[in-house]
């Protein structure tokens, strides 16, 4: 287990290019930033091809997707699969989308999601799969049913309250091992799963539900820990790290305070702090 990556981020300062959504965009570069990382948020489709092929991860955040920004992901995906550079998906509004559902699938390399009409003038060309491109899919409970059970439906980005951890922990399992990835599953537990190895990591606080955006910061978090290192162990860490600094950001002004703590996160921490149980 890599017991430096902290310190490795602030030494190599990767570049992470994120291609995201304007609700979360600016606490998804302050979290790359603050952890020690270089953040990129360029989504032009002239010119993602050129910056992902300069970035050590890519981070590929479904939230609000546009045209434009459905073809700068495509585009951003097949460069990182010519160049095997680390891919991070988050899986934003896949149980509620039929688009964004069909897109995350083809990218995986799951089976593919019949389009309505309508909807095949958007789906935009994605490229072949590169099973050498380490690949992390991310999402909230729902997100990641959605990806497991093609005829599960959910209402908006939040997690449907009905699903259990016990039932979560499972499909993870069955969803990493199928695709070849690993597999985060974020609620109350986070789940964290290669399909062979499973983590439960349970810091955190209600307090990061009670904003909006926290869950794409975690996925940046997450791509700047995969660009040092590509391990489900890093992805543990990656979840940890974010959880305590939830912990420690609890009281007014929790954003700004969430901020700092992320600033203050180092490997001491994570090793004193984390709370994590193998499976």
């Amino acid at each position: 287990m890599n017991q430096s990556i902290c310190k490795q981020l602030k030494e190599q300062s990767p570049l992470i290019h994120c291609i995201t959504n304007p609700i979360s965009i600016m606490q998804c570069a302050n979290t790359v930033l603050l952890f020690g990382a270089r953040p990129i948020m360029a989504e032009h489709p002239g010119e993602v091809r050129e910056i992902t092929a300069s970035a050590k991860a890519i981070l590929l955040n479904f939230g609000n997707i546009t045209r434009d920004r459905l073809e700068a992901i495509s585009i951003s995906y097949d460069e990182a699969m010519k160049k095997e550079i680390p891919v991070v998906i988050d899986a934003v509004g896949v149980a509620c989308s039929q688009l964004r559902r069909a897109v995350v699938a083809k990218m995986t390399g799951a089976e593919s999601v019949e389009l309505e009409e309508n909807l095949k003038k958007d789906f935009p060309f994605i490229s072949k799969r590169n099973p050498k491109v380490p690949m992390l899919v991310k999402g909230n409970y729902s997100e990641i049913r959605a990806l497991y059970d093609a005829d599960y439906r959910s209402s908006g980005v939040d997690a449907d309250k009905k699903l259990t951890f016990d039932a979560t922990i499972d499909l993870a399992k069955e969803l990493a091992k199928s695709l070849g990835v690993i597999v985060l599953a974020s609620g109350e537990k986070d789940i964290v799963t290669d399909g062979a190895r499973t983590a439960v990591i349970s810091n955190g606080t209600k307090k990061l539900g009670s904003i909006t955006g926290t869950g794409c910061m975690l996925g940046t978090a997450c791509a700047s820990f995969f660009a040092v290192d590509t391990s489900i162990d890093s992805i543990v860490n990656a979840t940890a790290a974010f959880g305590i600094s939830g912990e420690n950001a609890e009281g007014d002004m929790f954003l700004m305070r969430l901020f700092d703590a992320v600033s203050e996160i180092n490997d001491d921490i994570i090793v004193e702090r984390k709370k994590v149980t193998w499976y």
